[in-house]
């Protein structure tokens, strides 16, 4: 049996094989494709959105619908430091919920550019529907999206 499909967190290490066009990113997008499908033929047999597999995994839900909106991920080294620019899914601070931040290495302009990026990551799960996605400030201005399920 193969692996099992994870969606990008932000929290993956880079590795060799990362960015321009490479067979590896070829065929981590087919896996979105395939993972996203299946997650929307999920909602159209249980009749739900979203549907009960993701709001018992609200971090995986909603960091496929980014990832197969075509938002980047963003990455760390594997000595632990940001290496890429893009958004973080975590467990958001209520059971069910999930947390969006927009973070990248030193110098790259994250903080800046987080109000666009994070509302176009809350435009792609309001496209996907079944999500109540709210960007925030908190602390020193940093913006971040707290993600629940409608209903």
């Amino acid at each position: 049996m193969g692996e099992v499909f994870e969606p990008a967190t932000g929290d993956g290490v880079v590795g060799p094989g990362t960015g321009g066009g490479t067979n590896a990113e070829v065929v981590r997008a087919e896996e979105v494709r395939t993972a996203y499908a299946g997650l929307l033929q999920i909602r159209r047999i249980s009749g739900s959105a979203p549907a009960a597999w993701e709001r018992g995994q609200p971090v995986r839900a909603v960091a496929l619908t980014l990832e197969a909106a075509g938002i980047p991920p963003s990455a760390l080294t594997p000595g632990g430091e940001r290496a890429a620019t893009g958004y973080r899914v975590s467990s958001g601070p209520r059971p069910g919920t999930a947390h969006i931040e927009w973070l990248g290495p030193p110098g790259s302009g994250a903080p800046t550019e987080a109000g666009a990026r994070l509302r176009a990551c809350v435009a792609a799960l309001d496209a996907a529907g079944g999500w109540d996605a709210l960007l925030y400030r908190g602390e020193r201005g940093r913006r971040f999206v707290e993600v629940e399920p409608l209903g």
